[in-house]
């Protein structure tokens, strides 16, 4: 894989798992948990994201073919989902700020939600990893690889999470409000050209490459 397409790839992964945004929901999560677990309230939230992801990794598009789509014409859907999914993160209330006020309203509190799902493992995480892992372009290798590259971004997340007291008093709520929205705007370049290549794998459109 290239090493440009990679870096593309993992600011891709990167910004819908959307790590800091999901600092907010985590202190909201275990406001009521004793400091001493945390770590593990942590871990386990991300090793069920992981979970999640991985099945929509490996099975994802073997789902969505067999029910008769055209992966181009999901990668539009999927290019139009996380283009909205951008747009709430520019203008809307921030990621984190929905996320609590939904923990709030269903007064649950736990490591698989609000924290593993929605938070980390969110929609736009599964469309993406479909996307990124299309079996008509990639190879088993390069799908290995994007496989590593949400490793990274997952262990990332979790190392947030364990530091995440320091933190929140680096950054605070308005500062992981701020990162949100300029992710929402990587994001929306990431949906537009989602849409793209879904026109050109439908054979609507010719793109040239950059």
């Amino acid at each position: 894989m290239d090493p440009g397409v990679m870096l593309r790839e993992f600011v891709t992964l990167l910004v819908v798992v959307d790590p800091i945004g999901t600092l907010p929901v985590f202190y909201f999560a275990t406001r009521h948990v004793p400091d001493k677990l945390h770590w593990r309230f942590a871990l386990r939230a991300v090793l069920i994201a992981t979970v999640v992801l991985a099945f929509f990794l490996i099975f994802g598009q073997i789902v969505i073919e067999a029910i008769g789509l055209r992966l181009g014409s999901f990668q539009i859907a999927g290019g139009i989902v996380l283009f909205l999914f951008a747009m709430t993160m520019i203008f809307g209330e921030g990621k984190s700020a929905r996320e609590i006020e939904e923990a709030e309203r269903d007064h649950l509190s736990g490591a698989v939600f609000p924290l593993a799902i929605p938070s980390i493992a969110s929609p736009g995480a599964m469309l993406a990893i479909v996307i990124l892992t299309d079996n008509h372009r990639n190879t088993i290798s390069d799908q290995i690889m994007t496989g590593a590259l949400l490793l990274a971004v997952l262990l990332v997340t979790l190392a947030l999470l364990l530091a995440a007291k320091p933190l929140k008093r680096l950054i605070g709520n308005t500062g992981a409000n701020v990162v949100s929205r300029v992710m929402g705007i990587i994001l929306a370049t990431v949906a537009v050209d989602s849409v793209l290549s879904g026109l050109q794998a439908l054979g609507v459109l010719s793109l040239t490459a950059s």
